[in-house]
């Protein structure tokens, strides 16, 4: 076969340029500028598919991204496979290689369909009701088998090989649609002088004036005007036009999403180009152009390929000059059945009749019809196929006050049908816009708006071409002037502004506003009938009936019952027809059922566009300090702490873990370590305010902490639990040095961005991560300050000028440094901030300084271990998010004379200060030599009877080579109360004995802390 349903002339396709593709591995010819699924009709190719449920042969629907039935796998290579793409929307290009699915062994011959004789048994929601039985078979049967014949493409298991961006844009004005009015409201907005983006979806800009023969606008035929519209919009340096372009996604302040397909329609992309682009727009204002979608009629047998919607045949005539059929039945309920007959005809195609829902048929496209010798036939519905692969003969009957009469077989090779036009208000509804019902449109309409948008044209229920132009370019007209004054209009309903400085004549077909939605009567037996309301779920109108007999009311709770409205295409075919059975059959009118949520994506979107470059090593990126590769040369071992490689311990030869572990804490408590900290989150908070922000973020008070001060700070969330912790120097009176848990600094950085921004705008302040500008090398033990006095420079070290929980700024080796006096070892310590460029070489040279002391770098584990010695907590380890301050005894570091701090409403709850919460404590193995394991649970009575009460676990367990013996940390509930108490651990063989006591192990006065 070879373009037999090609017409003669005409079309926006290039015949000068064919290209050869393959379907289902037979070969087939088409043209430039055809799609899958124009070049497949051309070739008389209806069976695309077959159904999801009954596994029925499936054909082309529509012409556009509302397609439910032709979804086919295009690959390029084996690792270059996409599944489930709309063969209307996939763009032909030379050797194309595209595949049906949902079938086996053959398209034609699919052993699936056996399913279709087992619907009786198959009704809506009928896994709600079966595999109950027998017990254990939904594990070992039904789940294993239900799930290998869940979806319908196959996914690829090799890795994308190609390249996705992701990009973002601003814009005065962003219009989504580039038919009649979103071309016109970007002409107006253009010529307004604001910064335009205009996107479509289409490889072509010109929405339903792609397909237009007749209409004229401003005299001219309407591809002229399309033509110079465009012309003129590209020559205008404030425009950004965007085809192959969906906007997906309508999020918050105007955040925009678009997916642009960049090399999908080549046969040869460049190795220089992504395959897609994600764009995030932040537009002042959006004008939505989304224009209306055919609704189809609900009757029996409906689903047969060679069945499609009216305008969609028309679209595919006058755009891509292809024939349906040879011999149509046009089932309509409006007049748009009329133009695409009178199209069809002019392109060749037989129209054996028109069945009319209406019983009262006139205006001047019935009257053409008429009068071009069509068999129209009114108060007439279509109660039936016939046809195996392809629909060979239609049944139509007269309907006679309300009783079907009965049915008269008609010949034909496609049938088509037009239920009305429903407005696309999907993007509106994704921004949250509400959605009004309009009894006389039959449609959803919007209503209030909630971002800065304004819908313009079909979308919001404006008919006619020329109305349609004019109400475009008004829109575009209001955007443009509130972008420029960016002062929100009242938001009632969508603003309308007034008549446009400029009129825009046109002339085209007037269709109406005619329109049907439910199920057309038929008068056969339901329980034989099948009358699709979703085609790609496979959900029927009888169906939907036994939802509202199983109780369902709202349409929320039908859509879920029967999945009507769940499938790839979001019911853009389906979710009108279903509201009119389900009203239809509660007696209640659609208002009062309800609407389904809208939700992103608008159609299907790619995880690469999401991913970008995020993949591989990128996903989740290594990142390593600038003392790094010192360590590893120096024999460390490393572990993963949140993104970041970190020295875990320096084993010598013949170490293991435990042992260099012990070594290293021995050398910090007798001499001194040395320790790389470089991956502590770093805040800089600078501003007049600062102080302000911090008494308003951490518990503590800040604003009487001198410059050259430092103090240990707690966050909470709002709900009064721990959240992190860290150090704080103040630099100066406006600014502070902020430390974080290394992986808690982006969440952190982000808490208080939020707060900044949304609670407390008014303050002066701005945050900096500076996490990457400095390394941080922990100089910790008794000889900490003569190892690092000969290399500093304008500090004075000794204890009355530099006492402990102070910062000075200085230089180390003539390298800025700001110096810490602070430990987390129970030890004298300093930490030494130097920028990371120099973070290895001022590293060496404290290494070298203290090579006559022993000096021993240390890694995790010891740090671990000396810090669990003295009682000091870790966010994450002693606290599970429901710790307070006071649980893990540090209810001294909450201002309690402070007026207000995230969380302090939620502290004085009285559940926050019982006494039977989980507080910490120290645990001691009556046996010393027995380290209990981390997680494990404490009972008092390990012997009482299952559930036996949990009185807390161990958070944290070590062998302290220092005090020679195992130590713990837990929390237990009441533990402060229970210290000198003996409590148990139990575990799988036998129960382990342990003493409750006081959390600090080593040096409790804390003597050694200035050396």
């Amino acid at each position: 076969m070879t373009n037999r349903f090609r017409t003669a002339s005409g079309g926006r396709i290039d015949r000068a340029a064919p290209l050869s593709f393959r379907f289902d591995g037979q070969t087939y010819s088409g043209f430039a500028g055809d799609t899958l699924a124009s070049a497949l009709i051309a070739n008389g190719v209806h069976l695309v598919g077959r159904s999801f449920k009954y596994h029925r042969p499936r054909g082309f629907l529509s012409a556009g991204s509302d397609e439910p039935n032709a979804l086919v796998n295009v690959a390029r290579d084996a690792a270059r496979a996409a599944p489930n793409l709309r063969a209307t929307q996939v763009e032909l290009y030379e050797g194309l290689k595209a595949q049906s699915q949902n079938r086996w062994p053959s398209l034609s011959f699919d052993a699936g369909a056996i399913n279709d004789l087992a619907a009786p048994f198959l009704p809506s929601g009928f896994y709600y009701k079966t595999f109950m039985w027998p017990a254990g078979a939904w594990k070992r049967f039904y789940e294993p088998k239900i799930r290998a014949m869940a979806g319908l493409g196959v996914a690829p298991d090799l890795p994308d090989p190609d390249r996705y961006t992701q990009n973002h844009a601003h814009c005065d004005v962003l219009v989504v649609g580039a038919g009649p009015a979103g071309l016109a409201a970007a002409l107006a907005a253009a010529e307004s002088g604001a910064k335009v983006i205009l996107c479509d979806e289409q490889a072509e800009l010109g929405g339903s004036l792609l397909s237009e023969t007749t209409a004229t606008i401003e005299g001219q035929k309407a591809t002229d005007w399309l033509a110079a519209t465009l012309a003129n919009l590209k020559a205008r340096d404030n425009v950004t036009l965007m085809p192959r372009t969906t906007a997906f996604g309508y999020f918050p302040h105007n955040h925009i999403a678009l997916a642009e397909r960049v090399t999908e329609h080549l046969a040869a992309p460049g190795p220089d180009l992504p395959r897609e682009r994600l764009w995030e727009v932040r537009a002042k204002e959006v004008v939505i152009a989304a224009g209306a979608l055919e609704r189809p009629l609900v009757f029996p047998d409906n689903d047969r390929p060679g069945v499609l919607l009216a305008d969609s045949a028309r679209t595919y005539a006058n755009r891509y000059g292809t024939k349906v059929g040879e011999r149509a039945v046009i089932f309509t309920a409006c007049d748009a059945g009329y133009r695409t007959a009178l199209d069809l005809k002019a392109a060749g195609v037989s129209i054996a009749a028109i069945a009319d829902l209406r019983a009262e048929v006139s205006g001047e496209l019935p009257s053409r019809a008429l009068t071009a010798g069509i068999d129209v036939r009114p108060s007439t519905v279509l109660v039936g196929t016939k046809g195996r692969l392809r629909v060979a003969s239609a049944q139509l009957a007269k309907v006679t006050k309300g009783t079907v009469g009965p049915a008269e077989t008609i010949a034909c090779d496609t049938v088509l049908m037009s239920g009305g036009f429903t407005p696309s208000v999907h993007l509106f509804s994704q921004s949250r816009g509400k959605l009004v019902w309009d009894g006389a449109a039959g449609a959803y309409l919007p209503g209030t708006s909630v971002e800065r948008e304004r819908s313009a044209g079909a979308c919001r229920g404006v008919n006619g071409l020329q109305r349609v132009l004019e109400d475009g370019y008004a829109q575009g007209e209001a955007a443009a002037l509130a972008a420029r004054t960016y002062t929100s209009p009242a938001r009632g309903a969508t603003p309308v502004p007034a008549a446009p400085s400029r009129s825009i004549p046109a002339s085209a077909e007037d269709l109406g506003t005619s329109g049907f939605i439910g199920a057309t009567p038929h008068g056969r037996n339901l329980a034989f009938t099948k009358a699709f309301v979703d085609w790609q779920n496979d959900v029927t109108s009888k169906d939907l009936k036994l939802a509202t007999r199983e109780g369902m009311r709202s349409i929320e709770h039908v859509k879920r019952y029967t999945t009507t409205g769940m499938a790839t295409d979001q019911g853009k075919t389906s979710n009108m027809n279903a509201l009119g059975i389900v009203s239809e059959a509660l007696d209640t009118p659609v208002p009062k059922i309800g609407l389904t949520t809208f939700r992103p994506p608008f159609t299907p979107t790619t995880f690469g566009l999401f991913a970008g470059a995020a993949r591989g090593d990128v996903f989740d990126p290594l990142r390593k300090t600038a003392i790094h590769d010192w360590a590893a040369e120096h024999g460390a071992a490393f572990e993963d702490v949140g993104n970041w490689k970190r020295a875990h311990y320096f084993p010598r030869a013949g170490e293991d873990m435990h042992a260099a572990v012990a070594r290293e804490c021995k050398a910090v408590r007798a001499s001194v370590g040395m320790f790389d900290a470089s991956t502590l989150g770093k805040i800089e908070i600078v501003g007049p305010d600062a102080a302000e922000f911090m008494n308003r973020m951490y518990t503590n008070a800040w604003a009487k902490l001198e410059p050259g001060r430092l103090r240990y700070g707690v966050m909470l969330r709002e709900d009064g639990f721990v959240m992190d912790d860290g150090v704080v120097g103040r630099m100066a009176a406006d600014r502070f040095h902020v430390t974080t848990t290394t992986g808690g600094a982006p969440r952190v950085l982000a808490h208080m961005e939020d707060y900044l921004q949304t609670e407390w705008p008014d303050l002066d302040v701005w945050l900096t991560s500076t996490t990457e500008q400095w390394s941080v090398i922990a100089v910790q033990g008794p000889k900490a300050r003569e190892v690092i006095a000969p290399l500093i420079e304008g500090i004075d070290l000794s204890k009355e000028a530099f006492p402990h929980m102070s910062v000075r700024e200085g230089t180390i080796l003539g390298v800025p440094t700001r110096l810490f006096s602070v430990s987390f070892t129970g030890e004298l310590g300093f930490e030494i901030n130097v920028p990371s460029t120099y973070g290895r070489a001022v590293w060496e040279a404290v290494y070298a300084a203290g090579e006559r002391f022993g000096i021993t770098p240390y890694g995790t584990e010891t740090m671990h271990v000396l810090r669990a010695e003295k009682g000091y907590i870790i966010v994450g380890q002693e606290t599970d998010g429901t710790a307070t301050p006071d649980d893990v005894n540090l209810g001294w570091a909450v201002g309690k004379a402070k007026k207000d701090f995230v969380g302090k409403r939620s502290l004085i709850r009285e559940s926050m200060s019982a006494p039977d919460r989980r507080q910490l404590v120290g645990l001691k193995t009556t046996d010393p030599k027995v380290v209990l394991e981390e997680g494990a649970q404490i009972v008092a009575d390990p012997s009482a009877p299952v559930p036996v009460p949990m009185l807390g676990f161990v958070t944290s367990s070590y062998h302290s080579a220092v005090l020679g013996r195992s130590i713990a940390l837990a929390m237990v509930k009441g533990g402060r109360a229970r210290i000198g108490t003996k409590l148990m651990v139990p575990m799988p063989t036998h129960a382990i004995e342990v003493e409750v006591v006081e959390p600090v192990f080593y040096d409790p006065k804390g003597e050694r802390l200035n050396g």
